[in-house]
This record gives C-alpha cells, sequence and structure tokens, in this order.
C-alpha cells in the first residue's frame, strides 16, 4: 500500500501542474483568439488546483467511511486527481468566468469548515451530555453526592462525591491567576508606555518564549525546584506558628502542593496575559493619550483614566484566556499538586484537579458500560457548563464595558 505521504505528495504534484496547465492555456488561447481573458490568468490556474483537489477530497471521505481497502484507495484518488484535473483544464476558454466560479467554490469551502466545526461542537456536546446521563442513571451515583460528596474515590467505583476535585481546580487556578494577573498585566504596561524600543525588543520575544515552553519542562521544574522551596518555606513558617499553637502542628508541608502547582501554572501564563495585554493597549487610539498628556495629566493617570478603561475589554478577553488556560492545564497539576482527592484550603498539601482525574480515569483501556469512566464524562461535563457560564458572564461586562466607552 503506498503511504499516506506518498499519495498527498502525488496529489500536491497533480494539483500544482493543473495550476499550471490551466493558466497556461487560458493565456495561450487569449494569444491566439486575439480576445481578452474574461479573469484574471491565476484565476483560470486556481479553477484547475481546486477542480482536481475537490473531488479528490470527497472520494477520500468516502473511502475513509466504505470498506474499501486501502490499495485501491491510494491507486484511486491519484486517479481522481488527474482526471478531474485533465476535465478542468479542458474547459479552460478566454469566455470562461473563472473568477466567479473560484470564488464561489471558496465560499462553499469556508461555508463546510464552518458546519463541521459546528457539528464537531454539537457532537461534543451529545457525546457529553449522552454519556453523562449513562453515568447518572447508573444506582450506584447519587446526583448529590456527585456534587457535594467530598469523598472521591472512582478508581474502584466506591465513591464519587466531587467537590474535593472542583474546589481543587479553581483552587489552583486562582493560585495562578493570582501570580500571572499582575505581573503580566504590569509587564504590558511597561511595554507599551515605558519600555525603550531596545528594551522592548528584547523583553517581549523573551516573554513570549516562556509561552513555548511544553507544560512537561514546567511540571519538572515545578517537582524539582518549587515544591521542595515551597515545603521548606511552610515547614519553616509553622516552626514560627507551632509555639502559639500549644505545640500543635500548624501548617502540614507536603512534598507537593497547590501553591506549589499554582506557582508555577501561574508563570506558564504570564505571556498569555502579557503578550494579548501589550498588543491590547497598544491599540489605543493615539489621540486620546495625546489628550489626556495636553491637559497636563501625568502618564499614569493617562493609563488610569484613558488607556486603561477604554482596553478593559481586550484585557478581559486576555484574562480570559490565561483563566481558561489554568482550568485545563493538567501535566503540572499532576507533577507538583497530586492525585489525591483532598478538600482543604492549606496550600501547602498536596490537592488534585478535574482534568487530572479525567485523565486518570481514561488511562488505560476504558470500559464505557463502567461508573469508573463514565465519571470522567460527567465531569467533563460539569467543567463544560461552569465555563460557559464563566465566559457568558465575562462576556457581558466586556460588552458592558464597551458600550460605555463606545464614543471614545
Amino acid at each position: 500500500m503506498p503511504a499516506i505521504q506518498d499519495i498527498l505528495a502525488a496529489v500536491a504534484v497533480v494539483a500544482s501542474l493543473a495550476f499550471l496547465a490551466g493558466r497556461t492555456r487560458a493565456m495561450t488561447l487569449a494569444r491566439i483568439e486575439g480576445v481578452p481573458l474574461t479573469s484574471l490568468s491565476v484565476y483560470y490556474g486556481w479553477y484547475c488546483t481546486l477542480g482536481s483537489l475537490l473531488p479528490t477530497f470527497l472520494a477520500g471521505v468516502i473511502g475513509w467511511f466504505l470498506p474499501i481497502s486501502d490499495t485501491a484507495l491510494g491507486v484511486a484518488l491519484p486517479v481522481i486527481a488527474v482526471v478531474s484535473a485533465v476535465v478542468c483544464v479542458m474547459q479552460i476558454s478566454p469566455e470562461l468566468h473563472t473568477q466567479r466560479r473560484v470564488e464561489k467554490l471558496i465560499k462553499g469551502m469556508l461555508l463546510a469548515s464552518g458546519v463541521v466545526a459546528i457539528l464537531t461542537t454539537l457532537g461534543i456536546v451529545l457525546s457529553l451530555i449522552f454519556e453523562t446521563g449513562q453515568f447518572f442513571r447508573s444506582d450506584r451515583v447519587s446526583v448529590l453526592n456527585f456534587f457535594f460528596g467530598t469523598e472521591w474515590s472512582a478508581q474502584t467505583s466506591a465513591s464519587f462525591g466531587a467537590l474535593p476535585l472542583f474546589f481543587g481546580t479553581f483552587f489552583v487556578a486562582g493560585i495562578a491567576i493570582l501570580v500571572a494577573a499582575p505581573i503580566g498585566l504590569f509587564s504590558a504596561i511597561y511595554l507599551s508606555e515605558y519600555a525603550s524600543p531596545r528594551s522592548r525588543a528584547l523583553i517581549k520575544p523573551v516573554l513570549e518564549v516562556l509561552a513555548g515552553i511544553p507544560t512537561v519542562v514546567y511540571g519538572f521544574f515545578a517537582i524539582l525546584v518549587v515544591a521542595p522551596l515551597v515545603r521548606q518555606f511552610g515547614m519553616a513558617l509553622d516552626d514560627i506558628l507551632r509555639p502559639l499553637n500549644g505545640g500543635e502542628t500548624v501548617i502540614a508541608a507536603q512534598p507537593k502542593s497547590a501553591l506549589a502547582a499554582g506557582l508555577v501554572m501561574g508563570v506558564m501564563i504570564i505571556p498569555f496575559i502579557s503578550s494579548l495585554s501589550d498588543d491590547v493597549l497598544r491599540t489605543v487610539p493615539s489621540k486620546l493619550k495625546n489628550g489626556a498628556l495636553g491637559v497636563g495629566a501625568t502618564r499614569a493617570e493617562m493609563m488610569a483614566d484613558i488607556v486603561l478603561p477604554v482596553a478593559f475589554p481586550g484585557l478581559m478577553a486576555a484574562l480570559l484566556l490565561a483563566i481558561s488556560r489554568a482550568i485545563g492545564e493538567t501535566m503540572i497539576v499532576v507533577m507538583a499538586a497530586g492525585e489525591r482527592a483532598n478538600l482543604t484550603v492549606n496550600p501547602f498539601e498536596d490537592i488534585t484537579t478535574v482534568t487530572v482525574q479525567i485523565v486518570a480515569l481514561m488511562t488505560g483501556d476504558p470500559e464505557f458500560d463502567n461508573p469508573r469512566t463514565l465519571s470522567a464524562f460527567a465531569l467533563g461535563a460539569v467543567l463544560f457548563v461552569l465555563t460557559l457560564v464563566f465566559n457568558a458572564f465575562s462576556q457581558w461586562i466586556v460588552e458592558r464595558q464597551r458600550k460605555r466607552y463606545a464614543g471614545l
């Protein structure tokens, strides 16, 4: 059987030759017949290229679902591409309105892409709803216990109290936002208003490099460097507070902790807030800044009273992106915070999150008629709804603030 890359390469070569053949034929016929082309010559090439690729793509999709052998499909697709290209090239004439046809084809492709995105989202939502319904129909699962129970032992299907998971998710994400939001916002303010061009050219690329570091690397950094330091700090703080508590332990510092995971996660999402906020602040019209400075406002007053209110919708969007990134993070929490469902407000103890438990429950060979596996879908559905409600509320705030400053 031809390899998939070989098939794609063959189809790409045919499409490229179709582009050259269609454009060359149109220009040649126009010169021979002495008539102008009704469209630019490049559209004749794109007409043949798209005419070659679309039938091939449709045949590939159909062959994926039908019981057709891979060898037959590997031979058929290049053949279909060649035949389609030849048909399109033979249709070329100076009077053919290829621009109109190409634009219709592209419009149809964009519409199909939108439909695929909508159907994909709908499929995700329906799968969550169906599997979550299966989970709550189980005799061993209580809705009240799932949302308000404090015991989570899904690995043994003994207890499905998910309150510690939800609390841990927002607890760790909250620590991360408390670290990242002020640092990221202040960094953006410095880069957009105070930094010299040389400093900006140095600092911003460094911040953006942080966004490209894999989360597993952050996890290694968290477990090897940050977690031991956090534990030592907790133990030192406990030594200070223990005499005040009659010699009893006040802070039980663990090797893995929510604080360690939150701190490293905060460092990870700083570039998201900083880079996006910097771009938003730089889009504020210069006439507003110059007007504020012209009436005697200081640069700090100009930032607080003019720039930040006008840029608030964009800044909120950047913060929402960072929050979503923090809520969905898994690797850092696994390595630095642990996997124990622990309902505690002590940041020096180990904790777990919804995403970590979903990964743990779906690892291996899951059985989709088992409450243990179905509980992962229930966790995902609840997290999806909470995120949706949160984003809707934040969008309401953004729209309200945008209307307030719409006249600026």
